[in-house]
């Protein structure tokens, strides 16, 4: 929401991962770190036979622990070492044998690299949206994988019903 002013999160768009009662974790999609995946494989040593995901974008995932490496991908599967089922037919995977199959042309259909994830305490993010911080939207496929980074908030919005152009920076509550 506008009146949130964190440069880690104004205007983000967050995949929330987990949510129980000990907290909740997310990653950022639409912040780029300014890395191509072909810098992280070299980065990794990791060979490269297959150059169709190199150019991929890295995405900066949150302020905690920027440098933990997490490929969200769609698959049913779980055939990397690593990987939790986070719904709508998503996965988060942390281990490297990922990275070594998407060199090597047998990664997943999509995905995305992202370095780092956002966390909250137990009821933090509960707090943070009902103080309208935040406006929430289901997860959606073609605004995760959407090739322009920057239309994603808007997408987002849009797909809960809110025109961006008609926020104002201050809320009331009914």
């Amino acid at each position: 929401m506008p009146q949130l002013e964190d440069p880690h999160f104004r205007q983000t768009v967050i995949l929330i991962c987990k949510h129980n009662d000990q907290g909740a974790v997310g990653v950022v999609i639409n912040r780029l770190t300014g890395q191509i995946i072909g810098d992280v494989f070299s980065q990794l040593k990791i060979y490269i036979s297959d150059h169709s995901h190199t150019i991929s974008p890295v995405f900066d995932g949150g302020p905690v622990y920027p440098e933990l490496g997490l490929v969200i991908h769609n698959g049913d599967l779980e055939i990397w070492e690593s990987s939790m089922d986070i719904g709508g037919g998503l996965k988060l995977t942390s281990s490297k044998d990922i990275l070594m199959d998407m060199a090597n042309g047998n990664g997943p259909e999509k995905a995305m690299m992202i370095l780092g994830y956002a966390g909250w305490s137990a009821g933090q993010l509960e707090q943070e949206l009902q103080g309208n911080s935040w406006f929430t939207a289901p997860a959606d496929h073609n605004i995760l994988f959407a090739p322009d980074v920057s239309d994603k908030w808007k997408m987002s919005a849009r797909l809960a019903g809110i025109d961006t152009n008609r926020f104002y920076n201050q809320v009331g509550h009914a």
